[in-house]
């Protein structure tokens, strides 16, 4: 069938998914899975092809004709927002579902096939006006589902930063495509490299995509808004609308010239996120702003990459370019199904003990074995382990920087230490996730809540369970997947010659393989061993107390106090102690708080020193005429003294 058959068939289905919303759960998810269907089609048809879709239309729209393109870039994209954005429909129909929240639930149901409509858009136009308004429709929409639970004061704040972010980024966005508008005379956007004056714009670009993106320090949203929204629309939020941005940042980049400076400030952001995000994330108590962060990380990884590439690109070595860009691209994707699995198995844990606090849980693998058991895949693909998916494309990230450094060329300044922040993040990230497994799922229950837990239903695990097997499939045969990498690679720089797959690829995929057939085997090896000996359960060592309680495990604090410690310049830890005092001390405790420290160190004392400014200004403006002609004596006074001055030889 025809792509635009399909796209045509996608649209109609979410906009009817759109009216039938607010009354009609049923015909909503059917009408959203038949939309994201028509629209998965119609992308690995693009993919899996050779030619790009087109469509020019009659219509215009704010006094511009509507153009849509399909190339293999968008269309990789589409992929994932198609895969998401059907997986958390179905996810919510349980967990946010009409009983639970009959006012919310069918608010939700609409705003989340607008977002999933708009992403679409933004993926497809081609005019600079237009993807402003989808780009501006897709924010509206991720503010009304991030703020569906409203009556929390914290959701309400999370919600006005995320639309105050978003909307700083979208001025200097509109900055740009009005000055590409200006200076080509058209808002048609495409291919630009031959126009060299082009290249500063990318500046601004970078910094409005990269606000959507979380790259850090421009991340400073991203936590409270992933960390307050239902657990669906974090899943959406952290492993697909922040991918717009990188959408963004990776297609300009690829149709515009390039600063000189371009690739390496690229890489070095990456770098920082990577490292940084993750450090954030490992200080952590609350599960989902620890995925919050974690993002951070990943998006790092993928700027790495995409980084790694630009510097390839300007110094004529596509070989190890290639490399580094299929890995970011194929991270995409491989984030998109880990963390949108692990924030439907951090919502599985929230609906059934009602907190996200990781100290207050313990054991739940005795009643959420399923939950437990996707959340360990989940956990093993973002610390980039094999043999799961995000092994793969770091180490094709880590290839195309290995080969930077031996080529010994200007870019192997840059590759060396990304490629040592990258591994000291992927350490850090196994550290992560071994404490937020450990914590939530094993030892014993540390609350009632947590010792009553039950395991989700249907309508939760049948969307984890597809995303398992997504993050599986990308691990054991990649090869399969690299045709359509390598045509998102092709739409990016259509001078590099097309290649084929990587003599790597294919032994990472056997390899993997291997690894995972001796997983399984150990594992009922081990099992049979239990059965045939039986199991017996004791007490942990005691370390000497005679009643040992719950609350003497490990909690977040404990495990992550070490690394805290060697971040401390940027996490700036707080905390409350109250010592033991006397022989025998009835109460002692340790509270502590890490806070986003760009938000509450840097732009809330800006904001705070603005605000005042503009109180103290406010004076000014008294209703006294008088002083009103004063001001603009004053004023009439200093522009004549600056323009004598000027004229003064």
């Amino acid at each position: 069938m025809n792509p635009g058959t399909l796209l045509l068939t996608s649209a109609a289905s979410f906009v009817a998914s759109i009216v039938a919303g607010n009354r009609y759960a049923r015909a909503w998810l059917t009408l959203t899975l038949t939309g994201v269907f028509a629209g998965l089609s119609a992308a690995l048809i693009v993919l899996l092809g050779t030619t790009d879709w087109e469509w020019r239309s009659t219509l215009m729209v704010g006094g511009q004709l509507v153009f849509l393109r399909l190339d293999g870039l968008s269309a990789l994209f589409l992929v994932l927002v198609s895969v998401v954005g059907g997986a958390g429909a179905v996810y919510a129909h349980e967990y946010w579902s009409e009983d639970d929240y009959p006012t919310s639930a069918p608010r939700g149901r609409m705003w989340w096939s607008g977002l999933v409509l708009s992403m679409g858009l933004v993926l497809t136009i081609v005019n600079g006006l237009h993807f402003l308004i989808a780009w501006e429709s897709f924010a509206i929409c991720a503010y009304f589902l991030i703020t569906l639970d409203r009556q929390r004061r914290a959701v309400r704040a999370a919600g006005w930063l995320y639309l105050a972010a978003s909307h700083a980024g979208t001025v200097a966005l509109f900055a740009f495509f009005a000055s590409l508008a200006a200076r080509t005379g058209s808002w048609e956007l495409g291919p630009l490299r031959d126009h060299a004056s082009l290249a500063p714009l990318f500046w601004l670009a970078l910094f409005g995509f990269g606000v959507k993106a979380g790259v850090f320090p421009l991340h400073f949203w991203l936590p409270d808004a992933h960390a307050n929204a239902p657990s669906h629309v974090s899943a959406v939020m952290s492993a697909v609308a922040i991918k717009m941005g990188i959408y963004g940042i990776v297609r300009f980049s690829g149709w515009l010239p390039m600063p000189a400076a371009a690739g390496w400030v690229v890489i070095a952001l990456g770098a920082t996120s990577a490292l940084l995000g993750i450090a954030f994330a490992f200080a952590q108590d609350d599960v989902k702003r620890l995925l919050a962060y974690c993002s951070v990380e990943n998006v790092g990884v993928i700027m790495i990459g995409l980084g790694g590439a630009m510097l390839a690109a300007a110094h004529g070595h596509a070989s190890w370019g290639l490399l580094a860009l299929s890995g970011a691209l194929l991270h995409v994707w491989n984030h998109g199904a880990f963390k949108a699995l692990l924030f439907f198995g951090a919502g599985s844990v929230l609906h059934a003990t009602g907190t996200r606090t990781m100290s207050r849980l313990g054991g739940l693998w005795r009643t959420m074995p399923w939950t437990t058991g996707m959340f360990a895949i989940g956990a093993v693909a973002v610390s980039g382990l094999p043999p799961l998916n995000g092994f793969v494309s770091e180490w094709l990230v880590y290839l195309g920087l290995l080969d930077a450094v031996v080529s010994k060329g200007p870019a192997a300044w840059a590759a060396m230490p990304a490629i040592i922040m990258l591994a000291m993040a992927g350490a850090l990230a196994l550290a992560s996730f071994t404490k937020a497994g450990a914590l939530i799922f094993l030892g014993s229950p540390r609350t009632q809540a947590a010792a009553a837990a039950h395991e989700s239903g249907r309508w939760m695990r049948l969307p984890m369970l597809t995303l398992a097997a997504l993050c599986i499939a990308l691990a054991l045969v990649p090869v399969l997947f690299w045709p359509a990498v390598a045509r998102a690679v092709n739409a990016w720089d259509t001078s590099w010659p097309p290649t084929a797959v990587p003599n790597s690829l294919t032994s990472i995929g056997r390899t993997q393989v291997a690894l995972a057939l001796a997983a399984v085997a150990a594992t009922f090896l081990l099992l049979h061993k239990v059965r045939t000996n039986g199991l017996r359960r004791g007490l942990t060592w005691d370390c000497a107390y005679a009643a040992p309680t719950a609350h003497m495990q490990y909690s977040s604090g404990s495990f992550a106090g070490i690394v805290v410690g060697w971040f401390a310049w940027i996490l700036r830890p707080q905390g409350i102690v109250r010592r033991p005092r006397g022989l025998l001390p009835l109460k002692a405790f340790r509270v502590g708080h890490n806070p986003e420290t760009v938000l509450e160190l840097v732009i809330g004392p800006v904001s705070r020193g603005i605000m005042q400014a503009s109180r103290t200004a406010r004076r000014l403006q008294h209703g006294n005429l008088q002083a009103y002609i004063l001001y603009v004596i004053a004023a009439l006074v200093a522009l004549g003294s600056v323009a004598w001055l000027a004229g003064t030889p």
